[in-house]
C-alpha cells in the first residue's frame, strides 16, 4: 500500500519505506515507481502508459519522501531546481555516538567507489565538494537523534560524513555502525522537502512521519 504524502497534476510524492528501491537496478526488484505507476493508472483510469519522472533518489536502507514528477515539464522545472540548490532538504537521523558539537557545519570532498557502492571523505583534488548542516535534536537513551540539512546531494553524503565525526547511523554497517538492523534499514529519514512548485509557482512543504519503531518513537 503506498503511502502518499503529496499529490496533484504535475507531483506526487511519496513516503518510502526502507528497502523500497525508487529506480529499477541490477536486482530486479521491482521498483517504487513501477507501483506509482500502477496506482496513477488505476486512480485516474488512465489508458496506455503512464509517465513518471524520477527527479532525485534515496539509498535502499533510507526511508522518507520520495519526489516523483507526473509530466515531463515538472521533471526538468524540478531538476534544474534539485541542481540549483532551490529546493531545501531536512533529515533526520539516529546516531551510536553524539556529535563533537550540538550543531555545526561538515564540509569534505567525496569520492565514489562504484565497485564497493561506497563514499569515503578524500582529497580536494579527486573527491566531490560536500556540505551539510547538523543540529542534535535530543540524547535518547543509548542514541543521538540529529537534524540534518544537506546543501549538496553526494552519494551517500550524510552516512559517510556523519560516520567520518563518528556518528555512525544506527543499522549502517556499510559505515561502521555497531550492529544492523532487523528489517535492513538505516536510521536515517528524508523528513523534510521544501520548494517552489514548479507550475503553480506555490510554496509546498512536505514532510514525511518517521516509521514506526521503538527508537524513532523516542525521537518525538
Amino acid at each position: 500500500m503506498l503511502d502518499v504524502l503529496y499529490e496533484d497534476n504535475h507531483l506526487i510524492a511519496i513516503n518510502k519505506k526502507a528497502g523500497d528501491i525508487v529506480q529499477g537496478d541490477k536486482t530486479g526488484d521491482t521498483p517504487l515507481s513501477d507501483f506509482v505507476k500502477a496506482y496513477i493508472k488505476k486512480k485516474y483510469k488512465k489508458p496506455g502508459e503512464v509517465f513518471l519522472g524520477t527527479i532525485h533518489r534515496l539509498d535502499r536502507p533510507t526511508s522518507g519522501i520520495v519526489l516523483y514528477a507526473r509530466t515531463s515539464k515538472a521533471l526538468s522545472r524540478m531538476n534544474e531546481k534539485f541542481r540549483n540548490k532551490g529546493v531545501k532538504k531536512t533529515y533526520w537521523a539516529v546516531a551510536e555516538n553524539a556529535p563533537p558539537n550540538t550543531s555545526g557545519t561538515l564540509e569534505s570532498y567525496l569520492q565514489k567507489n562504484q565497485k564497493k557502492n561506497k563514499s569515503y571523505v578524500t582529497k580536494n583534488d579527486v573527491g566531490k565538494h560536500a556540505i551539510l548542516e547538523y543540529k542534535l535534536l535530543k540524547k535518547l537513551d543509548n542514541f543521538y537523534h540529529l537534524e540534518i540539512k544537506p546543501k549538496t546531494g553526494r552519494h551517500h553524503q550524510i552516512r559517510v560524513q556523519l560516520a567520518n565525526i563518528g556518528c555512525k547511523i544506527k543499522g549502517d554497517l556499510k559505515y561502521g555502525a555497531r550492529r544492523s538492523n532487523k528489517d535492513a534499514s538505516i536510521h536515517l529519514l528524508a523528513q523534510k522537502l521544501e520548494f517552489i512548485h514548479p507550475v503553480k509557482k506555490e510554496a509546498i512543504s512536505i514532510t514525511a512521519p518517521a516509521p514506526k519503531d521503538s527508537v524513532w518513537d523516542a525521537c518525538k
